[in-house]
């Protein structure tokens, strides 16, 4: 599904690429989150008028899925202006000085859009606002420690490709996937089967599937059916797609309203399903390729029919959503539910997050195919250390 040449995104004007004379003045927190939200919104059509674009933003999801899709597609904006290089683990600067690895003289953070939260420490009495450690929205906690977002703000970060020093062991970026096993599809299966029970659907394997489709959700049954002649890879697919129907296509939907049922826009819902699957199946290792293509083609005309049917059922009380607008609700609906299920299902990636990369590889054991040192990322040349004065 890769393309042979990509294009150029267009420019995020908060972005400088390697060598570039630094701003005058820093932008303030409210200029700051307006460019990047124009960087997100400019990226958006360029993967409406450029379907290929949406197959490379799934691909970062992948990659990067303990973050939103938001943000992923701002990480991979500004990163493709530097090079061919991709994101694959971001931390901050003093996070990563924490894990002994540091940022290279010359490089210039990268930004994602993250929440200003406010401490309270009851329903009627917030605290101050403070600054959320990490670059995506956390949980609220419970208890007398709960917060609540109180605003936006741009976070600088870095990726692992701009930094030296302790040697991590990190996925390495267009590395040859190693095909899924039977028991690892085993184990995969019943991961899913696991998020599905939590959702209160019951899953069938059926060889009288209606129309011989491979699978199919019933709402209404709270049922999921499975093909019995698909074989493991096959069968493991169907099901994450049958998943996303079931968690972003009830009756009711208050969000796909925005832009249609999933009833009136078929088209539209299955392409929301696939791309659950697809990010879903690659984080896992497993590349569906032409498998996923017959799905994926129809992005952007499905995009398009939906921003015109918004506009024919524009009413007093019911704008109209551009087709961006509708790509920024489909990217993020693909990736919260991705997210959702590859934390049960546990992928060997690590979807991005330093401290993940620290805490999960026990001594000794390192995943075939899935990790790997990158001699690129990792350069301990002398001429290329740490400044003070790295653009943050």
């Amino acid at each position: 599904m890769e393309a042979t040449s990509e294009p150029t995104p267009r420019s995020l004007t908060v972005v400088q690429a390697n060598g570039g004379a630094p701003p005058a003045t820093h932008p303030s927190p409210e200029q700051r989150v307006a460019e990047l939200t124009e960087g997100l919104y400019a990226l958006l059509a360029d993967a409406v008028d450029q379907p290929q674009q949406w197959h490379r933003l799934l691909d970062a999801s992948a990659t990067m899925w303990r973050y939103s899709g938001g943000n992923v597609a701002l990480l991979m904006m500004q990163l493709a202006q530097r090079g061919p290089m991709k994101p694959t683990l971001v931390a901050g600067y003093k996070e990563w000085e924490r894990h002994g690895r540091y940022v290279l003289k010359g490089e210039h953070a990268l930004y994602v859009i993250a929440p200003r939260t406010a401490r309270i420490t009851s329903a009627d009495k917030p605290g101050e606002a403070s600054e959320a450690r990490e670059p995506d929205p956390g949980q609220p906690g419970d208890g007398e420690h709960r917060s609540r977002i109180v605003g936006w703000r741009g976070q600088a970060v870095f990726d692992v490709s701009q930094t030296e020093g302790e040697p991590l062991r990190v996925p390495v970026a267009g590395q040859p996937e190693v095909p899924l096993q039977i028991d690892s599809c085993t184990q995969l299966w019943e991961s899913l089967t696991g998020v599905a029970r939590n959702a209160r659907y019951n899953i069938v394997v059926s060889d009288t599937q209606a129309g011989l489709a491979d699978g199919y959700t019933d709402h209404g049954r709270r049922l999921i059916s499975v093909g019995s002649w698909l074989d493991a890879e096959d069968r493991v697919a169907t099901l994450a797609h049958e998943l996303a129907h079931a968690s972003l296509h009830v009756p009711g939907d208050a969000i796909g309203a925005l832009y249609g049922s999933s009833s009136e826009h078929r088209g539209l819902a299955e392409i929301e399903a696939e791309s659950v699957a697809y990010v879903v199946l690659r984080a896992h290792g497993i590349d569906r390729g032409e498998r996923s293509a017959a799905y994926l083609a129809g992005w952007a005309d499905a995009v398009l029919e939906a921003e015109a049917d918004s506009i024919l059922r524009c009413t007093r009380d019911r704008i109209p959503m551009s087709r961006v607008d509708i790509a920024k609700s489909v990217l993020g609906r693909v990736t919260s539910v991705a997210k959702a299920i590859l934390e049960t299902s546990n992928p060997s990636m690590l979807g991005g997050q330093l401290s993940i990369a620290v805490a999960r590889p026990r001594k000794g054991v390192i995943p075939r195919g899935l990790w790997a040192y990158s001699p690129m990322a990792y350069s301990t040349s002398s001429q290329r250390r740490r400044s003070p004065g790295v653009e943050a």
